[in-house]
């Protein structure tokens, strides 16, 4: 037997033996590769253009491309579960502020808004969550954001040496019951029209890429904490 056959025996022996020996696995990701790609629809985009809403990137966040409707979050790590599943995903540190701008009827202009922030993947019960912060409010820690539908899931490749890749896309994000409450509160939304435009809108997709090659430089995972 050769040293590669050892170690990578060895690898996997060790992974089985830390995800049976406790309810779950942390895997820190920070010196990894892997993003999560937010891409908002059209319907999304045209009901916050319809209300005078708009996005902005922060903490870790990045904008892809120029139209201002597609962010890239650094995941920062991974839980794997004691059946050796992938329980959930975190992108620590990143963070989008919802912006809504709307005149009065002496045409001052109003501003509302909330920031999601370090977001995770719950596979189990099929959620985003996010700490939610309604601007000059109280933050709500991991709210149930969005629900989801694993459009393509998780698909794990080895290539030599001792490499692994995976890739999933999630789709059908529709906000909980919870988070609707909150976005109409914090953005000041209204009528019974618009509240169920939030309601059913389909809000788009997450694209998952992740490999163990290494990240350079490393990505931080301190939590985004909105100014107050």
């Amino acid at each position: 037997m050769n040293l590669l056959s050892i170690r990578s025996i060895s690898f996997a022996a060790a992974t089985l033996v830390m995800a049976a020996s406790a309810n779950a696995l942390t895997i820190d990701w920070t010196k990894m590769q892997g993003t999560s790609i937010l891409a908002f629809s059209p319907n999304a985009i045209s009901l916050f253009q319809a209300n005078g809403g708009k996005l902005a990137a922060l903490g870790n966040t990045t904008a892809v491309g120029t139209g201002g409707w597609t962010f890239s979050l650094p995941i920062t790590s991974i839980e794997i579960s004691s059946s050796l599943k992938v329980a959930s995903g975190q992108a620590s540190g990143s963070a989008l502020d919802i912006v809504r701008r709307v005149f009065d009827d002496q045409g001052n202009i109003l501003t509302s808004g909330i920031v999601l922030a370090n977001f995770t993947l719950d596979y189990t019960n099929k959620k985003v969550l996010a700490d939610s912060t309604p601007r000059g409010g109280a933050t709500q820690a991991q709210l149930a954001v969005f629900t989801f539908n694993a459009a393509t899931p998780l698909a794990l490749k080895y290539k030599f040496p001792l490499t692994v890749t995976g890739h999933e896309v999630l789709d059908q994000l529709v906000l909980t019951p919870g988070a609707v409450d909150l976005f109409a509160s914090s953005l000041g939304l209204s009528g019974d029209a618009v509240l169920n435009l939030v309601r059913t809108t389909d809000f788009g997709t997450l694209t998952q890429d992740i490999s163990t090659n290494a990240r350079k430089p490393a990505v931080s995972k301190t939590p985004y904490v909105p100014a107050p």
